[in-house]
């Protein structure tokens, strides 16, 4: 494809965040152009893809207007359907609670998302990278050729690392924890269960993150870590917990470590929250750009959709003269800014006692499936809250 000299919206990166915001605006009648670095849309993965249904998701982000494309997609982007979500503590012991759920085949839920831009009106430019953003002009290379091209609005939804944000000064607070690093294998040949989302606690294997399992039907599955670079022992990688936990779990590995690896993934993942600003008179920034994600699960799909969605309509109500586009930013922490903050707070109690197993299990042992529930959804119950403080204060 060739794009034009000039659009009224650019939007880099055809992720979930890129795709609906491009969507949005499309569909009010904006120019268009989606732009996105990767050859293949959706490959590489970098994240393992578990979505949360619509009531879930309502109970996730009640102030939140959901985009269709959250609550319409192909069958054929499902690998599987949970209905529960289980907590392993570092002793062995489990809890958990009900919740319904989908196992993404994120190749082909990224290309619905990324199709249903191009039927709303997007030019979708694959296989380019942005060389340079100065304002809202785009120098481009790719499969297609080298290019200039102007827009009057530009959406930065390229990633945690965003070009865009950099390029506008929309960058987040150092955290000195760091970013976390998500490596996931899929893998066949497994015997998990198939009902279950599990996370697994405990510092010889996470230390300060956790590990989860997903089904994605049949005999395969999704396995991986969370985990920061700062948290790593001496000599580690996130590849050698993955393969630690795999090969060595007292429970897992009996699942796991006859399964064959088919897939590699990793990515990182922004879970220290939102920059100050995401938004100037010209760009917005959307998805992990913007810290679109719930920290204390690391799922930042719908999220980073809601912010798309919100970006795209921005955008055009601002091209319409019917808003400043910096009011965007006050749109998105409206539907979806407590719980994105309350998460990040979540996880800064949770960090010391992530490090310590004995701590860990006295949590999972106090805290009710009903209260992990509300903390997976970035909510802080004040039983919870006075539990977390009690925990932290007996480690000194």
């Amino acid at each position: 494809m060739i794009p034009e000299r000039t659009y009224d919206i650019i939007v880099i990166g055809a992720g979930p965040a890129g795709s609906t915001a491009a969507t949005y605006a499309a569909q009010r009648g904006m120019s268009v152009l989606l732009v996105d670095k990767k050859k293949d849309i959706g490959v590489p993965l970098q994240c393992g893809g578990f979505l949360p249904h619509t009531a879930t998701l309502q109970e996730l982000v009640p102030n939140a207007e959901l985009p269709f494309t959250l609550e319409e997609y192909p069958l054929g982007c499902v690998h599987a359907t949970t209905s529960f979500q289980r907590f392993i503590a570092p002793n062995g012991t489990s809890k958990g609670f009900e919740v319904q759920g989908d196992a993404l085949d994120r190749r082909r839920f990224d290309k619905h998302l990324a199709t249903v831009a191009a039927k709303a009106g997007a030019h979708l430019l694959i296989a380019t990278n942005v060389l340079e953003v100065n304002r809202t002009r785009i120098t481009m290379d790719g499969a297609f050729g080298r290019y200039e091209v102007q827009g009057k609005v530009v959406i930065g939804a390229d990633g945690p690392n965003s070009m865009v944000a950099a390029s506008s000064g929309m960058l987040r607070e150092p955290d000195p924890m760091g970013m976390s690093t998500a490596f996931e294998y899929e893998l066949s040949g497994v015997d998990v269960d198939k009902e279950a989302v599990e996370m697994y606690f405990g510092k010889d294997y996470v230390p300060g993150g956790y590990a989860w399992v997903i089904s994605q039907g049949g005999d395969r599955a999704n396995i991986g870590v969370g985990i920061r670079e700062a948290l790593f022992a001496e000599r580690m990688c996130a590849r050698d917990y993955l393969n630690r936990f795999m090969y060595e779990h007292p429970i897992a590995s009996e699942k796991l470590r006859e399964g064959s690896i088919v897939s590699v993934i990793s990515g990182l993942v922004p879970v220290g929250g939102a920059p100050r600003i995401t938004a100037t008179k010209d760009t917005l920034i959307a998805g992990d750009a913007a810290g679109h994600l719930i920290a204390t699960n690391g799922g930042g799909i719908s999220t980073a959709m809601i912010g798309g969605k919100l970006a795209g309509e921005s955008a055009a109500d601002f091209l319409q003269g019917k808003c400043k586009l910096e009011e965007y930013d006050t749109l998105w922490r409206k539907q979806m800014g407590l719980e994105i903050r309350t998460a990040v707070h979540i996880r800064k109690l949770m960090d010391r006692l992530m490090l310590s197993d004995s701590m860990m299990n006295a949590a999972i042992k106090t805290i009710s499936p009903s209260q992990m529930k509300a903390i997976q959804c970035g909510q802080l119950p004040e039983p919870v809250k006075k539990t977390l403080q009690k925990l932290n204060m007996g480690m000194g």
